[in-house]
């Protein structure tokens, strides 16, 4: 299985508009993060996490050629406004594409995409998807996917554990039912916002005390603020934790 990491910044993206901090002016590129979202690849399928902001640039700089399904954590615009880039896979592909999240999530997705689902004339170049709700674990094709409750703040938002790889964003919580499901990892894929607290996202800090606690073979940070100088920062994680950047791969 092959995740490739399309973005890794927050819903500002680095560098934000207007900043002239030393990471938002800096000219390494593993400072230069789109929003956040992975692919995941495995037998010529390819499941998207999250339609980014940017997923056009992300697919281009990447060289997507194929989506066969997407898995929305939460319906924030950074996680959600490159659904409308799927109609470039619908033609490619002559399919509609599935895309999975919780109830709440689909019922966001119906309202702020309702041109979507409307009855027209003719198609024009709309995307394709349909919406399915999750409750509980579910297959698409050969992969094997078991949603996971996380909080972010005070919402819910999904995490999702294929195969021994999981990946976790936007959160700031994990209850115990929820770290549970995600022990036994090759890989854990975990939103590490900054190194100041925040209410609403895990800091470096908090994420390195549930890699301790959860123990998987390797980890990975995304959802990664301007305050974040890669290298800085990536020289002072444990063995087996980095940060990860935009356009990372990883085979596991």
């Amino acid at each position: 299985m092959r995740i490739t990491f399309l973005g890794t910044g927050t819903s500002y993206g680095v560098p934000m508009i207007g900043c002239e901090c030393s990471v938002c002016i800096s000219d390494n590129p593993k400072n230069a993060r789109t929003r956040s979202s992975i692919l995941i690849s495995r037998r010529e399928q390819n499941i998207l996490i999250d339609a980014a902001t940017e997923l056009r640039i992300q697919c281009l700089k990447n060289e997507v050629k194929r989506v066969d399904a997407v898995l929305l954590t939460h319906a924030h615009a950074d996680h959600i406004l490159g659904l409308d880039d799927l109609r470039h896979f619908n033609i490619r592909q002559k399919a509609v594409i599935p895309v999975y999240g919780s109830q709440g999530t689909v019922n966001q997705i119906e309202k702020m995409f309702s041109y979507v689902f409307e009855e027209t004339i003719s198609n024009g170049s709309k995307p394709r998807f349909t919406l399915k709700s999750i409750d509980g674990s579910f297959a698409i094709s050969n992969f094997e996917i078991i949603p996971i409750e996380v909080m972010h703040g005070l919402e819910v938002v999904t995490g999702y554990r294929i195969g021994n790889v999981a990946y976790v964003t936007d959160v700031s919580h994990i209850p115990t039912g929820s770290l549970d499901k995600l022990r036994g990892l090759d890989l854990l894929i975990l939103d590490a916002l900054r190194i100041r607290p925040h209410e609403k996202h895990f800091n470096i800090e908090q994420a390195l005390d549930i890699v301790a606690q959860l123990k998987p073979k390797q980890a990975l940070f995304t959802h990664i603020a301007h305050e974040v100088e890669y290298d800085k920062i990536n020289g002072t994680l444990p063995d087996g934790i980095k940060l990860a950047y935009d356009g990372l791969t990883v085979e596991v």
